[in-house]
């Protein structure tokens, strides 16, 4: 690992400008409170402006701002009413309940609902302790605290919103610049297929994680840049070169997937050649060259080692035409067509990468060129999903059959049974108990487990280092630094690194506690951790035995998704070959539900895996089906290349029954799902006049080299042969894949059918 680049990468990143300025709307005003001897009464304001700013998470700056000024509102609210039940346990009890169950059921409107209403609880969680809320049950003094609350919520909104006047596109670049490195982590396992020896199993999963990450980064980047007017109407040059710098990363994407190869076949022909090595280190290169090009788009600043691809791609040149002159032959045609159509890829590429980092300097020619093309019809309103807060939605969701209901109960279960023990045990900061509560329990079973391990090790880790801190230097100045550095750090790493971020916390509630009340600082360590670890208990027990929802019954959902998405990215790509007119913007919508739905099947997947043994019901055999899912959309990534490039050029209705095959697969498939019978078991290819044809062109080609003749010869197949080989062996490639998702479907029907048999003889 490059560690001095793992840091660089760290201190350009979203997530410390996100822990810098959640640290500087909290401690500002703590630092002005703290100088005239008013923090210990006023500790709400610093407190409101941190609990706002956990609802500021990266989108449009529209969405950013109307969040945040809900959540002002809503603390406003709740903290009023904990204020006035304060001291009446009874009246608590029942607002737990109520707001416990409202907040959690938020999440149906999507992250950033669920974010405000998981902090508005927190808020609520605050202010029944009096060690955080000092005002008195008079309503003067309730509404003053209340309002000190809004007043930091203000705070905090007016400072996020002229970070963003002052940089407008830094959040973008941040998300753009991690987008780009994750794809470059996702090329680097690309590249290790080329490798003596490779896991397959190991190599499939890796793409999995990565392919989710990307996902999530397209997504978000889609939302920022497609619902930000100002980017849309493409009225600054900056705003121009990062939309089409997004489109080309999709595009770059779907063409990493277009690499998708036989690798077992590849290894058997050419394991002892020297190619396979050097496909290898290209591919490594590239992306490392990928990985810088996007720090220095995170950076803000432009890439400057272009000629370092044109390098790697002549070496990788060289290599095949030397190999090909020496060992090309009749008989190893075929592999040699499979190895030129990689090189293709590879020059491919690196053409585009070389583009990316030509935008990174945001030139004004560049800008000038992007402004100047041809307007195409986007439709950007069909890229992006659209959340309407609709209250029918939440009373849909009042079921138990809702795995929001579900949480939602759960959790307030949790936090019934976490204040019922603050009740009934002196615990000094009983509240902590609920505070652990709500932010480890999550509706994912595997979230929770390991947010669970990672808080008990990081409150311990975070309260030992707080100690000896305190005890080596009682100058306040270094502790103060200590704190800000453990605010940052915590914050940053919210995301990143749950257990890091919670011993930050802990060290830096440890100091503030030392700063407020010196003499009590045994007890705060000693509840810090007691109350951190009867949280997590709960939490634990809740997750494991209160209404779980384990990924088993829902995973089958993401099956039906993503068959239906495949097929339509397929009908879109098929297209291009028999004739039939081809929407550059309907492919594009497809090509994006295809990925999106592979991304969800894969995530839940691998939570599924972090499951308890008896919860992971019938786990090989939905690996298989999720790893092929994966195949099939690489390879129909890798038919829509062929489409791109040569599709007008070999159109012809003579592909029309390798389309009725494979769509013959996904009805069969489509037929499963649905516990239905079908015909298309029982259609089978009566023609394929592409497939003679290019056995054709092959024997064709084998008599020219047997009979010596020359390459350059107009009368050469080569380039046709080439082409149509390519095409017709990727059409098989996906009518093998889908014929193997069904025989998977078939098993998982027969283990399903078998276990309700079990149930009812039972």
């Amino acid at each position: 690992m490059d560690y001095a680049q793992e840091f660089r990468k760290f201190i350009s990143s979203q997530y410390l400008y996100t822990g810098v300025r959640i640290t500087a709307g909290a401690v500002i005003p703590a630092i002005i409170l703290y100088q005239y001897g008013l923090l210990g009464s006023m500790m709400a304001v610093p407190l409101g402006a941190l609990c706002v700013g956990f609802t500021d998470n990266p989108g449009p700056i529209q969405h950013r701002r109307n969040a945040i000024f809900i959540s002002i509102f809503c603390n406003f609210i709740v903290a009023m009413i904990a204020g006035l039940s304060r001291g009446h346990s009874w009246m608590i009890g029942i607002e737990l309940v109520a707001f416990s169950m409202f907040f959690s059921l938020l999440g149906v409107y999507g992250n950033r609902a669920n974010s405000i209403g998981s902090i508005a609880l927190l808020v609520f969680i605050f202010n029944i302790d009096a060690h955080l809320s000092p005002a008195g049950t008079d309503f003067r003094d309730i509404l003053i605290n209340a309002g000190w609350f809004t007043v930091g919520g203000v705070w905090y909104a007016l400072l996020s919103l002229l970070l963003h006047t002052l940089r407008p596109y830094k959040l973008i670049q941040q998300l753009l610049g991690e987008s780009l490195m994750e794809t470059a982590r996702y090329l680097e396992v690309k590249a290790a297929f080329y490798k003596k020896d490779p896991e397959y199993k190991d190599l499939y999963r890796s793409l999995m994680r990565h392919q989710v990450a990307i996902h999530q980064h397209q997504d978000e980047l889609r939302e920022m840049l497609f619902k930000a007017r100002s980017v849309v109407r493409e009225s600054t040059r900056k705003g121009r070169v990062l939309m089409q710098m997004f489109l080309d990363s999709i595009d770059l994407f779907e063409r990493i997937m277009t690499t998708q190869q036989d690798y077992e076949k590849l290894h058997q022909e050419f394991e002892s050649e020297e190619i396979l090595q050097v496909y290898h280190r290209t591919i490594l290169e590239m992306a490392d060259t990928l990985n810088d090009i996007g720090l220095a788009i995170q950076d803000g600043l432009p890439y400057r080692n272009e000629k370092r691809i044109d390098r790697l791609i002549e070496a990788a040149k060289d290599a095949f035409f030397s190999m090909r002159n020496k060992k090309l032959n009749a008989e190893n045609i075929e592999g040699f067509i499979k190895l030129r159509h990689i090189l293709f890829s590879l020059q491919d590429l690196a053409e585009r990468i070389k583009i990316l980092s030509q935008y990174t300097s945001y030139d004004r020619s560049i800008s000038k060129a992007l402004k100047n093309q041809p307007k195409r019809e986007m439709h950007l309103d069909r890229f992006i999903t659209r959340q309407e807060i609709d209250p029918n939605l939440l009373f849909d969701n009042l079921s138990l059959s809702s795995t929001t209901f579900r949480h939602a109960a759960r959790l307030t279960i949790a936090l019934m049974t976490g204040y019922v023990i603050s009740l009934l045990f002196p615990l000094g900061h009983g509240y902590w108990i609920l505070l652990t509560i709500t932010t480890i329990l999550k509706p994912a079973y595997s979230i929770t487990k390991k947010r669970n391990g990672h808080r008990i090790i990081g409150t311990i880790t975070g309260a030992l280092l707080g100690f000896a801190a305190i005890y080596i230097t009682e100058d306040t100045t270094i502790l103060f630094i200590i704190m800000l550095l453990a605010m940052i750090i915590s914050y940053s790493m919210l995301k990143l690194n749950y257990l890091v971020s919670s011993a930050g916390i802990t060290l830096y509630v440890i100091i503030s506690f030392h700063f407020l009340n010196p003499s009590g600082l045994g007890v705060v360590l000693h509840d810090r951790v007691l109350d951190t670890a009867i949280g997590c208990v709960i939490a634990f027990i809740a997750s494991s035995f209160i209404l779980p929802s384990w990924e088993k019954g829902q995973i089958a959902t993401y099956l039906e998704q993503a068959i239906p998405a495949n097929r339509a990215y397929f009908a879109t790509v098929a297209k291009a070959f028999t004739g039939n007119e081809f929407d550059i913007t309907n492919y594009k919508v497809a090509r994006k539900g295809a990925f999106v739905a592979l991304a969800n099947m894969s995530d839940h997947f691998q939570r599924m895996m972090s499951e308890p043994k008896s919860k992971q019901y019938n786990l090989e055999n939905y690996h298989q089906f999720v790893a092929t899912s994966h195949l099939l959309t690489s390879s129909i990534a890798s038919l829509s290349y062929y489409a791109h490039r040569s599709g007008q050029l070999y159109t012809s209705v003579d592909f029309q029954p390798l389309v009725n095959q494979v769509e013959a697969q996904f009805d069969l498939a489509a037929a499963i799902l649905e516990n239905r019978s079908s015909s298309a078991a029982e259609q089978k290819l009566m023609e394929d006049p592409i497939r003679q044809k290019v056995l054709q062109l092959l024997e064709i080609r084998r008599e020219e080299m047997n009979g010596a003749k020359l390459e350059e010869d107009e009368s050469s197949v080569r380039k046709t042969l080439s082409d149509l080989k390519a095409i017709t062996d990727q059409f098989q490639l996906i009518s093998t894949i889908t014929a193997e998702q069904v025989k998977i479907l078939d098993k998982l029907r027969d283990t399903a059918r078998a276990n309700a048999s079990g149930s009812q003889a039972t």
